[in-house]
């Protein structure tokens, strides 16, 4: 049995906190998530029984962290059924989809071949190749929406053509919360001699992922949106490719030698990739978050996680003051907004009952002519929320109207 009030005494954030004189609502889950104190305690262990560098000693303090590093590795390639030499520690998604785009992208495409992205995408899965096709002279192409604002695999096959090099896109869409067949698009993408990339920060938090059945060739993920710290995440590659991929930074750690004359002789994947210190801490904590997450179930996070988005849908289409975006949506994410309020002063009026969501275009700026709107709220679930928050999240928004009160109370 899923024990929900538990598990929210597994983290400091939920206990006794309050927002505007009301109990915190947290709602705002796909942005990041608060931390277990199994994640805190880890990084608090690093620091306070074993701080060293990792793979730069000689003595029992070194090998103590070189041990969890490599075994964090492991963690993270088992979470995801993926080789432990195809996992490259990262600072985030955004990083993690740098270096594919420059690293991979800049180096294999040419003129005239495209790049296919969707008007769904987070700028860290659309900048990043706007500045390859600059650099490259590449086309940037769009596999349309449907009406909901699903990416079909059906819209691939329509407009992927053998000039498509990259098709990039997220798994989980981080404004309207629809779950990709990451499967279907890998199957077309690798018909059409293309690679497939996706960007996993919205999907490894909350669906049991397996690189090997979904046959991407990169994935991208990041550690705070799934209970871990801030500033770690992961690139998983496909071995082959990660051999072929330039990396995005050099120095310490990542070379074999190097000498006067410039000859330079590389690492072997994943450790030619991390240059410098790594983020040690952030590595053991995400490792900590896994394994917190795995104690639960990912298939129970996620069940509890429907059941609170059905619950959510259910009251709020009661209201005749609500617009809904993305009603039949898989993932835990409720975009909306309340009739005549604009979102961030909306987002204002929420914060003032303790409410917290997202208001804005959610770093989705080319989404906004599909929704036909400037900005809209967001609010996202996670293991953690309850139907009493979603209740005191409903009654906040029936009085959404009165958002000048947030300003003149």
């Amino acid at each position: 049995m899923y024990d929900v009030q538990k598990i929210r005494a597994d983290f400091p954030m939920l206990k006794n906190h309050t927002m505007q004189g009301h109990p915190l609502v947290y709602l705002d889950n796909a942005a990041t998530t608060f931390k277990p104190k199994a994640v805190i305690d880890a990084m608090v262990e690093y620091y306070s029984e074993y701080c060293a560098n990792a793979h730069r000693g000689d003595y029992d303090l070194t090998h103590i962290v070189d041990t969890k590093f490599d075994e964090a590795r492991e963690t993270v390639a088992r979470f995801i059924n993926a080789e432990r030499r195809e996992v490259v520690f990262t600072s985030g998604t955004s990083m993690s989809l740098n270096m594919v785009a420059y690293g991979y992208g800049a180096k294999y495409i040419k003129k005239g071949d495209e790049i296919l992205l969707t008007q769904a995408e987070h700028a860290s899965n659309v900048l990043p190749w706007f500045k390859v096709a600059e650099m490259t002279g590449a086309t940037i192409g769009y596999v349309p929406l449907d009406h909901e604002g699903r990416l079909t695999p059906e819209s691939l096959e329509k407009v992927i053509t053998n000039k498509t090099k990259v098709v990039s896109v997220a798994h989980v869409t981080n404004v309207l919360g629809f779950t990709v067949d990451v499967k279907a698009l890998a199957k077309i993408a690798h018909a059409h001699g293309a690679i497939i990339v996706v960007d996993g920060a919205q999907s490894v938090p909350h669906i049991k992922t397996d690189v090997k059945d979904l046959d991407c060739d990169f994935l991208a993920f990041s550690g705070h949106k799934m209970c871990g710290p801030t500033g770690i995440g992961v690139l998983y590659g496909k071995y082959d490719l990660l051999v072929k991929t330039d990396p995005f930074m050099t120095g310490g750690g990542m070379n074999a030698r190097f000498d006067m004359c410039g000859e330079v002789a590389y690492m072997q994947p994943p450790i030619k990739f991390e240059a410098g210190t790594q983020n040690i801490d952030g590595v053991l904590g995400l490792a900590a978050a896994i394994k917190y997450l795995e104690g639960i179930g990912m298939e129970n996070i996620v069940a509890h996680e429907h059941e609170l988005r059905r619950y959510a849908i259910e009251r709020l289409k009661k209201l005749d003051n609500i617009i809904i975006y993305n009603e039949n949506a898989e993932a835990g994410i409720i975009t909306f907004n309340i009739k005549g309020v604009f979102g961030q002063d909306a987002a204002t009026f929420l914060n003032s009952k303790g409410i917290a969501v997202r208001s804005g275009n959610h770093c989705a700026k080319i989404l906004l002519t599909f929704l036909k709107t400037s900005n809209t709220l967001r609010a996202s679930f996670y293991l953690y929320n309850t139907k009493e928050e979603v209740d005191a999240f409903v009654e906040a928004c029936k009085k959404g109207g009165d958002f000048l009160d947030a300003y003149f109370a």
